[in-house]
């Protein structure tokens, strides 16, 4: 997820424009073509799990992955707790598989924990023993190339699931650019690109403390070229990180979807109660792909068949 107060500035500086121009799924067509959400979370910034559930149907999502924190713990990975609950008052690994028990048909749940602490991998090893179908969100403070995201990157390997990493410069899974390293030592590692730095890396120019870069795209940047040159990276268009790369520069994202149609895919990310309207970034981000997208092969792989595909679904 994106940082809180990022976000509520991204959100207020675009909302008035995206609202005129999202075209929201009705329920109509949600029935007909189904959506998998990768990227969501319980107790979001204090949120129900009644809202949830609510917020997700409305929007048309017919699958969702929870996505946990991991221990509230006091350690230069999590900034000396502040970064507890993923920075937004999350649930851990106990809440999400709760939530998927209650409604099996609409929820799945990932497993999560703090990298660097003692028996992170056995923790990880009881929920996906227990049924989770990805790692992550990994949200903290550590080198992406790191001794503790590879041992993350083993137990991902072990058990044959996805990792998702949230990327923010100075901030979470430092160094970007070293990313390539984690790739070619675990090749049979899926890992999902997310957040800021992650997006804003589409572009070759882009100034790495700037989180919500505006304005056209050159592309060649680090995301792009990790998506064409690693088979195992895959990218999650959710949060306002997200859909800033997408509306920023719409001809790019026409191209930037056929490079890469078959590694981008659906995540919402999104805190709101709602699901329509310029408040809820989700379902804004669906309009966007619907829009966007050259062809509608495209647009089903975003929304639905990669996700479908890399969870085995």
């Amino acid at each position: 997820m994106d940082s809180a107060h990022s976000r509520r500035r991204f959100l207020v500086s675009t909302g008035a424009a995206l609202a005129s121009s999202a075209l929201l799924p009705t329920a109509h067509a949600a029935e007909a073509e189904p959506i998998i959400d990768i990227h969501q979370h319980t107790n979001y910034a204090g949120r129900t799990d009644e809202k949830m559930l609510k917020h997700q149907r409305a929007m048309g999502v017919t699958t969702t992955i929870l996505l946990p924190a991991g221990k509230p713990v006091n350690r230069p990975s999590t900034h000396n707790g502040k970064s507890n609950g993923l920075a937004a008052k999350t649930g851990g690994n106990e809440t999400v598989r709760a939530m998927a028990r209650r409604h099996p048909k609409e929820f799945l749940f990932g497993a999560n924990e703090v990298p660097d602490l003692p028996g992170m991998q056995k923790e990880l090893e009881k929920y996906l023993k227990a049924g989770a179908v990805i790692i992550g969100e990994q949200k903290f403070k550590v080198p992406c190339d790191s001794k503790f995201v590879w041992a993350v990157a083993e137990v991902a390997q072990e058990f044959g699931v996805p990792m998702l990493l949230h990327f923010q410069h100075n901030t979470y899974n430092l160094g970007i650019e070293n990313f390539h390293k984690t790739l070619e030592k675990f090749p049979k590692v899926n890992f999902i690109g997310h957040a800021q730095t992650w997006w804003g890396n589409i572009d070759k120019k882009h100034v790495q403390k700037v989180m919500y870069p505006q304005g056209k795209v050159t592309p060649g940047g680090i995301t792009d070229k990790l998506l064409s040159n690693y088979e195992n990276m895959f990218g999650d268009l959710s949060a306002g990180s997200g859909l800033n790369s997408l509306i920023r520069d719409e001809a790019h994202t026409k191209e930037f979807f056929v490079r890469h149609q078959n590694q981008l895919l659906y995540g919402s990310d999104c805190a709101d109660s709602i699901g329509r309207g310029p408040g809820c970034q989700g379902s804004r981000t669906i309009a966007a792909v619907r829009r966007i997208s050259k062809t509608k092969k495209i647009e089903r792989k975003l929304l639905f068949a990669n996700s479908k595909k890399l969870f085995k679904l």
